[in-house]
């Protein structure tokens, strides 16, 4: 059973009545007593999921599914030692190192 949210027109109060969805809303303040009573549109409560099982990925498309089936069998890719040759000693670049302007001798 929801909670409603009630304001009343004349004293401006507001509480909230737990009701039936199919009970008559409330028309004189529960407060003043005299007052009219507007029911006010709420925000409701947002739905909790417990428990395991819950999951954005459990209700995706048949293609995605197969997709993901097909990537899973699918052996990956061996790494081709052939192409990884090493450079010769003489060809590599060494970084020279920076200069520096220091101190005057004496």
């Amino acid at each position: 059973m929801p909670t409603y949210e009630y304001k009343c027109q004349d004293c401006g109060g507001r509480f909230d009545v737990f009701q039936s969805m199919s009970d008559r809303p409330l028309t004189h303040c529960r407060l003043c007593k005299t007052g009219r009573v507007k029911r006010l549109i709420g925000t409701g409560a947002g739905i909790i999921f417990k428990g395991s099982g819950f999951y954005c990925t459990d209700y995706r498309s048949d293609g995605y599914k197969s997709a993901a089936s097909r990537e899973k069998s699918s052996p990956a890719p061996a790494a081709d030692s052939s192409a990884k040759t090493a450079a010769p000693a003489g060809d590599a670049k060494s970084p020279t190192p920076a200069k520096t302007t220091g101190g005057t001798a004496d």
